[in-house]
């Protein structure tokens, strides 16, 4: 159920009646208070300056045409050529009957599913996954799952970065402590840091060592057994410490989701063939050079992207440019979405342009980079720990489920440990997820343990226990919600407004997955959760004087919030518990 679709295709269609030519923007929105209706069609004022019309005139043209009858049961027109919808108690409430008897509460899958790839997480397999790796992994997730739950084919990708010349150093590393008896998965790589610390010191410090360490990158890439051998064993390992923290955020990432750098090693010569055949890439001072005057700066000088450097060697623009022809070419998708730091805006539009020339994307596949901002300490600079480091992604999971427990202990429960652990994990991990989540894609955000972790306002622990209150009244009634089989009325303001907003959620899917923005779904699941409050205050459920149909009803309307409020959670990563 997509409320906002329906009238769209409605006043297009009043529209065209109303002699205004195809394709005119209906401009279809929620209204902003209840006395402007529940939808408003604004596309009257824009329509008539174009046709030097009277905007009032109209619009009473486009309602004369405008075939609601089924949906509203009131149509005006106000200001200068604003159209009110007022929707029918009776349709609102009947669709959420509908609703409430469907696995996916009336959200439909897409009539035309989209096939879509989407790159997340991406953590480099040469250190262990730090808080810069937090955005890309929780908001690839969120929406890998909102494009599956609307009906679309989605292939996970996890571009991680295995290949390259630190490689070189790490397994001439690894060898050493191999041939020395050191355990590999216990002691060699049991801190990534560590390792990899260790490893750049004898290849700075020790006589040898780098011209070794080069050797093996070459080799490496050659195809050479040995290397190759130690390189997987390396890999396995590091993206052992990987599964850990998916398995600890609760993402859907798996190994089979890889598609590492290594994966286009056998592509990426052939890339540079193309690129110099169509003249797109030219030799400057030994390097492979696109030069770009789509991207050219105030002065006129075209941006330049090296797609191989004078020594042979190839960057991660020539394997992300040999994705690009996979991913298009190969798996034949509609979609590429790519969640990336901000400061990576200028390489991907450089690799689109540059794609897009060679043939490397095809004109149906759309390329969307979805860039997100920094998350930051108090100081207004990049999060770090009080020494300046890197904070590893692990020990902040840990710490919130560390502080989550502690806030717990504050509040009486007659819950078992086992439970209340259990539960300090879901809201922990919960907490820092949508602490980030609910924050616009690109915008950086304050990281603050207090505020996320409040039962209060905007967080995952506020959205948390309102779900259990609403399967506490369930609880208290002694009621099985799925045995409920009364009908729903819609007879005070604070139902209506309740009903609406249940209404919305695919509207809001639909605007996450466009978008790349969890943002909207978690706005959605605060407004639904207070508009709750509100109708729980106002229209009384248990009380002996309630009549029972009027009871019923309002059961009706707590279970499908719950579900909702499960679903959207679950849509964003976040567990939810019975009782708290």
């Amino acid at each position: 159920m997509n409320i906002k679709s329906i009238l769209i295709e409605k006043a297009n269609a009043a529209m065209q009646a109303a002699g205004i030519p195809e394709g005119t923007n209906p401009a279809v929105t929620q209204s902003t208070r209840p006395q402007f209706g529940d939808y408003q069609i604004n596309g009257a004022m824009g329509a008539a300056k174009a046709l030097k019309t009277n905007p009032r005139e109209l619009a009473q043209k486009i309602i004369d045409n405008l075939d609601v009858t089924d949906l509203a049961d009131k149509t005006e027109i106000a200001g200068p050529g604003f159209i009110n919808i007022h929707l029918k108690p009776e349709f609102l409430a009947t669709s959420l009957e509908a609703a409430n008897t469907d696995a996916k509460l009336g959200v439909a899958e897409h009539a035309t599913p989209d096939k879509v790839v989407v790159d997340f997480s991406s953590p480099n397999l040469a250190k262990e996954m730090h808080v810069g790796h937090l955005r890309s992994t929780i908001i690839g997730d969120a929406v890998v799952r909102a494009l599956e739950f609307r009906g679309d084919t989605v292939i996970r990708q996890n571009h991680m970065g295995d290949w390259g010349t630190q490689f070189g150093m790490l397994i001439a590393h690894l060898e050493d402590l191999l041939n020395q008896g050191v355990d590999l998965e216990n002691v060699a790589l049991a801190d990534l840091e560590s390792f990899y610390r260790d490893a750049k010191k004898r290849f700075d410090d020790e006589a040898g060592f780098a011209d070794k360490a080069r050797d093996y990158v070459v080799k490496l890439q050659s195809g050479d057994a040995h290397c190759k051998k130690l390189w997987q064993m390396f890999i396995d390992t590091s993206v052992k410490h990987s599964e850990e923290v998916y398995g600890k955020l609760n993402v859907t990432l798996t190994r089979d989701d890889i598609m590492a750098e290594s994966a286009y090693n056998d592509r990426l010569a052939g890339v540079i063939t193309l690129l110099k055949e169509k003249g797109i890439a030219v030799e400057d001072q030994g390097a492979q050079v696109v030069f770009l005057d789509e991207l050219a700066n105030k002065d006129g000088e075209p941006s330049v992207f090296i797609v191989q450097k004078s020594g042979g060697g190839f960057l991660y623009s020539t394997t992300d440019l040999a994705a690009c022809d996979y991913r298009s070419n190969e798996l034949d998708v509609d979609r590429i979405l790519i969640f990336v730091d901000a400061r990576q805006g200028l390489h991907f539009n450089q690799v689109e342009i540059t794609a897009r020339k060679a043939g490397l994307l095809k004109d149906k596949t759309s390329y969307e980079p979805s860039l997100f901002g920094t998350m930051m300490g108090n100081d207004g600079k990049p999060f770090k720990t009080r020494t300046g480091g890197t904070v590893k992604l692990s020990d902040l999971l840990d710490e919130a489920v560390s502080r989550a427990t502690e806030k717990l202990a504050d509040r009486a429960s007659d819950l078992s440990d086992e439970a209340r652990q259990e539960i300090a994990r879901k809201v922990g991990i919960g907490a820092v997820k949508y602490a980030d989540l609910s924050k616009h894609r690109t915008s950086d955000y304050i990281f603050n343990w207090d505020t996320m972790l409040s039962f209060e306002g905007a967080t995952a622990p506020y959205l948390q226990y309102a779900y259990t209150r609403v399967r506490s009244i369930f609880r208290k009634a002694n009621v099985d919600s799925t045995s409920l089989t009364g009908r729903i009325q819609i007879q005070e303001p604070q139902e209506k407004a309740l009903a609406l907003k249940l209404l919305q959620l695919e509207e809001v899917l639909d605007l996450m997955i466009s978008e790349a923005t969890p943002h909207v779904l978690c706005s959605y699941l605060y407004e639904l959760a207070s508009l709750y409050m509100t109708f729980y205050e106002a229209c009384p459920i248990l009380k002996e004087d309630v009549a029972a149909e009027v009871r019923e009803s309002r059961l009706l309307l707590c279970n499908l919030v719950a579900n909702s409020l499960k679903t959207g959670l679950d849509l964003l990563g976040i567990e939810v518990m019975e009782q708290m």
